[in-house]
């Protein structure tokens, strides 16, 4: 129950910072840190909040990894060491991230970062992008003068100069390296977790490759695809799923799902307990206590002349009784 309650924990924090970091937006890195730098108050307040949600996670990989391990003796109790660090990665990361964003803004809204793009790469950006729309286009939007050109020449710049403040922010370095280190160490945590689980019973085939299909996507795209997983062990933690938990919990021991090929052998074994129907028919019904089972009739044997059996000249004469 304690786990549960910590995982639900782990998906309302993290659900809650991408609420509270949806205010800072842009099209561009200048756009960005202009919104960063008027939302700053949210950025740190939305970081911590994801540093803590993270953090929580590690309740529910540890719980699931120590159920397997306790079932199985093929597992690698070594692996323990990635459960605990994956969340930590990822915790230390939103937390720089953030104060190097923030850093960032506030130098780029001081006017202290500095472009380094020349004038002339900045006329051959904007040329290059416009071609690139259509020849029309282009020469629709700049036959009335250079004004609209120069507009992109800025423009061009400024998101230079964002780009050099977000690079040389004291914390950028370290967010990049501890969030790349979280990617790696949450993908191998929840698919070897999940893998294991599933194996041993603790869960399901779907959401047992579910949960290391979301391990691969937190290495690939980001790591708040995992909380579709999350949500469905806190709720198998607490007893809430509709279908109970799989059998393996209660037993205490591995109880692995069964094949497609041992399904198929269960199906065709008969359900009433019978051994087929050729030794089926020779049972024969019970009788009451005291009493005896009639002897089986037999035919009566032919005698000498043929009287007792069907004789090859005719039919049989039966003999009569004599009377006294």
């Amino acid at each position: 129950m304690r786990a549960g309650l910590a995982t639900f924990g782990a998906v309302i924090a993290v659900i809650l910072a991408l609420i509270l970091l949806s205010s800072v937006h842009g099209e561009n890195s200048a756009e960005l840190l202009e919104s960063a730098h008027e939302h700053s108050s949210s950025v740190i307040l939305g970081s911590i909040v994801q540093a803590i949600g993270f953090l929580l996670l590690t309740a529910p990989l540890y719980f699931l990894f120590r159920a397997a391990l306790a079932r199985s003796d093929r597992m690698r109790r070594q692996f323990v060491g990635v459960i605990l660090v994956a969340p930590l990665f990822f915790a230390i990361s939103a937390v720089c991230t953030g104060i190097a964003l923030n850093e960032a803004a506030n130098e780029y809204a001081k006017g202290e970062a500095k472009p380094t793009m020349t004038l002339d790469k900045a006329h051959e950006e904007c040329v290059s992008e416009e071609k690139d729309k259509g020849a029309k286009a282009f020469g629709e939007k700049y036959e009335s003068g250079p004004t609209p050109l120069k507009d992109c020449e800025t423009t061009e710049r400024e998101i230079d100069a964002a780009d050099n403040a977000r690079g040389d922010a004291t914390f950028t370095g370290p967010a990049t390296g501890f969030e790349l280190a979280g990617r790696i160490g949450l993908a191998f945590a929840l698919g070897y977790s999940c893998l294991w689980g599933m194996r041993v019973g603790l869960l399901t085939r779907f959401w047992g490759s579910l949960g290391i299909a979301v391990g691969v996507a937190a290495l690939l795209l980001i790591p708040q695809f995992t909380m579709i997983f999350f949500i469905y062990f806190a709720l198998l933690l607490v007893g809430k799923l509709p279908r109970g938990k799989p059998p393996a919990w209660e037993a205490g021991e591995a109880v692995p799902w069964p094949t497609p090929g041992e399904r198929m052998a269960e199906e065709l074994q008969p359900k009433d307990g019978g051994t087929g129907p050729d030794e089926g028919d020779s049972s024969t019904p019970e009788l009451p206590e005291g009493t005896e089972a009639p002897e089986p009739e037999t035919a009566p044997e032919p005698d000498d002349e043929g009287s007792g059996g069907t004789s090859p000249g005719g039919p049989q004469r039966k003999k009569r009784k004599r009377r006294n």
